[in-house]
Parts: structure tokens; sequence; C-alpha cells
């Protein structure tokens, strides 16, 4: 990967697969310039929700999170790009969708606290941890796009 290209983990929650919305949020990143190297539809086990949510255990809302991650199917996708992780907390808005702003997939598809549409993966660190959750080996592929060269332009 070049200088400033990052790899991170979306998801796509089950309100976001339940309201058909997955088209219209891959379509965003894509547009976005961001280059998928995985994707799948998936359920989420409780041993996953738990490994993948293990920081928020004890708070009031993790029960009711992972039982709601673990409701449905989610997408889960590995997406890279340019400052690819602030890109993607950028589309996706503010956590709460009350909060986010319009033109972003939560100010645009949201309203709940509770149900808001999409994960990003928020450090370089916690997206290496997560991509190896949610992918195994050999399931993000790399490689080229006739339109890198002009995402790579500075």
């Amino acid at each position: 990967m070049g200088e400033h290209m990052e790899r991170t983990l979306i998801l796509l929650k089950p309100d976001a697969v339940q309201r058909s919305y997955v088209g219209e949020i891959v379509g965003r990143f894509e547009r976005k310039g961001l280059k998928i190297l995985g994707m799948k539809l998936m359920q989420i086990s409780p041993e996953l929700a738990a490994e993948h949510y293990g920081a928020h255990k004890g708070r009031p809302f993790y029960d009711g999170l992972v039982r709601f991650m673990t409701s449905k199917p989610v997408v889960a996708l590995a997406l890279e790009g340019h400052q690819a992780i602030s890109v993607c907390r950028k589309l996706m808005g503010a956590t709460f969708g009350c909060d986010a702003e319009p033109g972003t997939i939560r100010g645009d598809f949201g309203i709940s606290n509770g149900f808001n549409l999409v994960h990003g993966s928020d450090s370089p660190e916690a997206a290496a941890k997560e991509l190896e959750l949610f992918f195994s080996a050999g399931e993000v592929l790399e490689y080229d796009r006739i339109d890198d060269s002009w995402n790579a332009a500075e």
C-alpha cells in the first residue's frame, strides 16, 4: 500500500440490511473512490460479537448491542483507500442518526440512537484487528482498478 493508503472494516448492520440500504451504502463508499477488497453477507455469532465489542462489556448498552448485531445478517466490507478510516467515518456521519449531518449515511437514513446502520473502524490498529475478525485468509483480495492512478494522485 502507498503512503496514506489504509484498510478499514465497515459493517452494514442488521438495520441497513433489513431496510434494503446495502446497495445505496456500498455505492457511497465506491463513488468516493474506496476499493472493495472483501465483501460478504454473514450472520455474526454471539462469540464474534462478544470479541468485536469486548471493550464495551459491562456497559449498560452491551447486551442489547450484542443481541442486535446477532439478530439478522450483516454485510462486512474490507475497504482500501487514501486515508480510508477518516474518509469512511465522515461518510458515515455522527454516531447517533439524529445528530448526523444530511448527506452522510446516518444523516440520510438514520434517526435512532440504537440503530445506526453502519460500523467503521476508528484507527489503523482497530481496523487491522477487526479485519482479521471478520475475514479469513484469502477473503481480502488485492487487485488493480483502472482508476487507482486517479485516486493516488495528490
